[in-house]
C-alpha cells in the first residue's frame, strides 16, 4: 500500500523516514543507549556466547500521523509472558517457520498482539538486528507506517496496555536519562527513554536510539539542504 501524500502535514517526516531507512550509515556506541559499567565500557553482549544458538525474532516500530507529526506505539508488556515482565517493548515475536522474513514476522505478532492487520502497514525499511541475552533472541527491527491508527484489539495476555510517544519528543535529547543501577551484581549506567512515566531501556531503547540517530543525521542533512 502506498500512502504517499506530500500534501500531508506529516508528509516531511515520512520522507526523512524513507531516507533515514535507505542511507549507509556508520553508528557510533556514542551515539546508542547502551548499558555500560562504571568506566564506560559496553556491558551488553553484542553476540551469543560460543556454541549458544540464539532464537531469531522480528519487532515493528509502527508509526501513525498524528497532526504535523508522527507516533510511535510502545506495548507494555503483561506479568503472563515469559520474560521482560512489565517492562516496555516493541510488538514483536518469535519467527515462524511460515514467516517469509523479518518483516512478515514483525506484522504477524504486530496484529496478533495490537490487531492491526499486517495490510495496514507500508514497510519502509529495516535497522540492525541485535542480539538480546536475557531472552536468547536475534531480533531485526522492521519499520513500518499506517495511514491512520485502526482500533487496537490488545492481546491482554502479552500486553497489559500502549503508550505512545511522537518522533519530535524522541528527538529531544531531553527524554534521554541515565541512571545508576544494579543488574546482575554489578553497578552500572542505564541511559533509557523517559516516555509517559515508563523507563523504556535495554533493547528497545537500543533498537529506538539506532533509529533516532539514523532520523537526526538525516534531517540535519536535509535542513542544510533546505537553508
Amino acid at each position: 500500500m502506498d500512502i504517499a501524500h506530500n500534501d500531508a502535514p506529516w508528509a516531511e517526516w515520512e520522507h526523512l523516514l524513507r531516507r533515514a531507512l535507505s542511507a549507509a550509515v556508520s553508528l557510533s556506541d556514542d551515539q546508542l543507549l547502551l548499558i555500560r559499567d562504571l568506566q564506560g565500557r559496553s556491558f551488553r553482549p553484542r553476540e551469543p556466547a560460543p556454541g549458544v544458538v540464539p532464537r531469531i525474532g522480528a519487532v515493528l516500530i509502527a508509526l501513525y500521523p498524528d497532526a504535523a507529526d508522527l507516533r510511535l506505539l510502545l506495548t507494555v508488556r503483561s506479568n503472563q509472558v515469559a520474560s521482560h515482565r512489565g517492562e516496555v517493548s516493541l510488538p514483536g515475536g518469535a519467527t515462524d517457520p511460515d514467516d517469509d522474513g523479518p518483516a512478515a514476522t514483525a506484522l504477524r505478532e504486530c496484529a496478533e498482539e495490537l490487531g492491526i492487520a499486517p495490510d495496514a502497514v507500508t514497510v519502509l525499511g529495516t535497522l540492525m538486528p541485535i542480539y538480546i541475552p536475557p531472552s536468547n533472541f536475534r531480533i531485526t527491527p522492521v519499520v513500518g507506517l499506517l495511514r491512520t491508527l485502526p482500533h487496537l484489539t490488545i492481546n491482554h495476555h502479552e500486553v497489559d496496555r500502549v503508550i505512545t510517544v511522537t518522533l519530535r519528543e524522541l528527538l529531544d535529547p531531553a527524554s534521554v536519562v541515565v541512571e545508576r543501577w544494579t543488574l546482575h551484581g554489578h553497578e552500572v549506567l542505564v541511559p533509557y527513554f523517559a516516555i509517559a512515566g515508563y523507563k523504556v531501556w535495554g533493547a528497545t531503547a537500543l533498537i529506538l536510539s539506532e533509529f533516532i540517530a539514523r532520523m537526526r543525521i538525516v534531517r540535519i542533512a536535509y535542513n542544510a539542504e533546505a537553508s
